[in-house]
């Protein structure tokens, strides 16, 4: 397909629109919700050192600026996620976990700055081998942020924590900055296996949350059902007699004794004294 630089910078913006839109969907569902459950707090922080490499290939290489600008808000958006996680998953103070954030950023940008002035010599003197590895490494920790949220897919049986609307932002964001690249002189073999990856392994997590949670949902729906009839089991006849037989005993032990048992009740020289003066009234 011939070059054309129009194409390629508007596919570019159109895939870093939805990079630096993408996480803003999970920020948001997570504050709303203030949990992380479901959330693995190892693909935020995997993506955010992810950026850091994939920043140093596009910058060597010179990309177009839309892509140069990608892995950078890329990370800023991983990173105030993997913050939230800190905060409303492992419940840490709200200063250590700004602390924290702003200490990963600083390193994630020495580094990325350090690593472009370092291999930026060796590249324009022909030597490819530096920045490919910083794009492959890139692409192999994106890759492996995703295995930390299957687990949790599979610990929970359903896709929760992670927005879906996420992980489908992220996925058109691949398919863009591919689409980019094909319009380009020549095609970047790394840059387009890591969108793809991009584009696969998010494809997987979709997929999941179509499957699975209407099967939740309606596991949930059966357990709630059985809790109800376990409930109304418990309130059985013999149970809800128990008060009637309490009552009934309460009424007996109450009842006011009879003359008969008064009578019964009195003093035996009490009697006595009454026979002896009837005796003494009656004429000799």
């Amino acid at each position: 397909m011939p070059a054309n630089a129009v194409a390629e910078n508007v596919l570019g913006t159109m895939g870093t629109v939805c990079w630096t839109a993408q996480l803003i969907p999970q920020i948001w569902k997570t504050w709303r919700s203030k949990d992380t459950e479901g959330l693995s707090h190892w693909l935020v922080l995997l993506w955010t050192c992810s950026s850091a490499f994939l920043g140093v290939y596009v910058i060597v290489q010179d990309l177009n600026i839309p892509l140069i600008l990608q892995p950078q808000l890329f990370g800023a958006f991983s990173l105030i996620s993997w913050s939230q996680c800190q905060y409303y998953g492992s419940k840490r103070p709200l200063k250590t976990c700004i602390l924290l954030g702003i200490s990963i950023a600083l390193v994630l940008g020495g580094f990325e700055a350090g690593m472009v002035f370092a291999v930026r010599p060796s590249y324009n003197a022909g030597n490819m081998r530096p920045v490919q590895f910083f794009g492959v490494f890139s692409a192999v920790v994106i890759s492996a942020g995703l295995f930390p949220q299957y687990y949790e897919i599979y610990k929970h049986r359903e896709v929760i924590g992670i927005s879906v609307m996420f992980m489908l932002i992220d996925l058109l964001g691949g398919v863009f900055s591919d689409l980019s690249l094909v319009f380009k002189p020549k095609f970047d073999v790394v840059a387009g296996v890591t969108y793809s990856l991009v584009i696969f392994l998010d494809g997987i997590v979709i997929l999941a949350a179509i499957i699975l949670n209407p099967f939740a949902r309606r596991r949930r729906r059966r357990e709630a059902q059985l809790a109800a009839e376990n409930a109304q089991h418990t309130s059985s006849p013999a149970t809800t007699h128990v008060p009637a037989r309490i009552e009934e005993g309460l009424r007996t032990s109450s009842v006011t004794p009879t003359l008969h048992d008064r009578g019964g009740d009195e003093d035996p020289g009490t009697k006595e004294g009454v026979g002896n003066n009837i005796n003494e009234k009656q004429p000799a």
